[in-house]
């Protein structure tokens, strides 16, 4: 009975550790945030040529700010930039079993101020990639790889 008793203190104490451990740390690793070198303007002009140059569609740019001032909402200024790779997309969208993947798509950079510096901010995709099947997670980490590539240029 002690022994029962025993392992169940340690089971119950390990899921709690665990619990404790991913609601502390993964909410910090759910986003790369990277400080931009240039204004908030010129971080998007940068960001929309670095894609060009990288063989990258920009699909659209949606201005938060502009959005939610419609609403009478006044908010600071929010870009948040939808990068698309054609070749990556029909790797994702060609497969049935990992469609469902297309939430994700296209890739989105936001682009803010804070503290009077503009930040670039996206989803880790490589984190979320881990639960994917081997087609989707390598297609993403990929993907996730030359978005890098693409803000590299802007990052300070």
């Amino acid at each position: 009975m002690k022994s029962i008793t025993t392992f169940l203190a340690g089971l119950i104490i390990g899921i709690g550790a665990t619990l404790l451990i991913i609601s502390l740390i993964l909410p910090k690793k759910m986003f790369v945030v990277e400080e931009s070198k240039f204004n908030f303007e010129e971080t998007v002009d940068a960001i929309v040529e670095s894609a060009e140059v990288n063989d990258w569609t920009v699909s659209h740019i949606y201005d938060l700010q502009a959005s939610l001032k419609k609403k009478k909402f006044d908010v600071a200024p929010v870009y948040v930039i939808s990068l698309c790779n054609p070749p990556f997309a029909n790797k994702i969208l060609s497969s049935d079993d990992d469609r469902i993947v297309s939430a994700m798509m296209p890739c989105r950079v936001a682009v803010y101020e804070k503290g009077g510096k503009t930040y670039i901010s996206m989803l880790n995709a490589e984190l979320f990639a881990r639960f994917l099947s081997k087609n989707a997670k390598q297609t993403i980490v990929e993907t996730s790889e030359e978005t890098i590539e693409i803000l590299k240029p802007v990052i300070n």
